[in-house]
């Protein structure tokens, strides 16, 4: 794939080069957030002249559409940090996996996040669908029948604990994009790029990874 002239910023210092070092800056940043001890970083008049030209942000996070699930303000980042792309249940499409493969490829991002939360509305209404053996209609089908997949394979355990169904469903979003995406398979390969499957809980504002590919 090939690069925008312009495209991506200079590395500074702080830019971290590896999947580990990513993801520790990500769950500091949370933890920030948790405790009220926000730095709210990059958020100012420079910092925003500054990425004008260009940008190279540390991670590539992928997450559910979720009003409730602001990727810069749950992990304290700011401007040009986070390459963030979001869908309704962080369920995958070809234009999910072109814009991540940018910010793989092009943007040269170290990490990619894959954020699922509890309560989701389109976990919940993927079993519910299991359930009854029905769909909704319009393009919320579509939504509901690409989460699904997920849950089949632990189906009565996952009526059971959504808890289990949100986990389940992060790790085969972090499989799938491992194997349907040759760019992200040949950097994991290189250890180049990690994957983390984190779970956000509303309430608390906290992660946990449950699901990794080179991290």
């Amino acid at each position: 794939m090939g690069e925008p002239e312009g495209t991506r910023a200079a590395v500074d210092d702080e830019w971290p080069a590896d999947p580990a070092t990513a993801l520790r800056l990500l769950v500091e940043g949370n933890e920030r957030f948790i405790t009220g001890r926000r730095r709210h970083p990059h958020q100012d008049a420079d910092r925003r002249a500054a990425l004008a030209p260009a940008q190279r942000p540390f991670a590539v996070l992928f997450g559910c559409a979720d009003s409730r699930l602001a990727a810069e303000i749950i992990f304290d980042q700011g401007l040009g940090d986070l390459f963030v792309v979001r869908t309704a249940g962080h369920v995958v499409g070809p234009e999910v996996l072109g814009s991540i493969e940018y910010g793989v490829a092009v943007l040269d991002a170290p990490l990619v996040v894959v954020l699922g939360h509890d309560s989701c509305g389109a976990i919940g209404a993927a079993l519910d669908s299991i359930r009854s053996g029905s769909v909704p209609g319009g393009y919320l089908r579509d939504v509901v029948e690409r989460v699904v997949p997920a849950l089949v394979g632990v189906r009565d355990e996952a009526l059971a604990d959504p808890d289990l169904a949100l986990r389940e469903h992060i790790r085969y979003t972090v499989d799938m994009l491992a194997q349907r995406s040759v760019v992200i398979a040949q950097q994991l390969a290189e250890g180049r790029l990690g994957i983390a499957g984190l779970a956000y809980r509303l309430g608390e504002g906290s992660v946990r990874q449950v699901a990794g590919r080179g991290v």
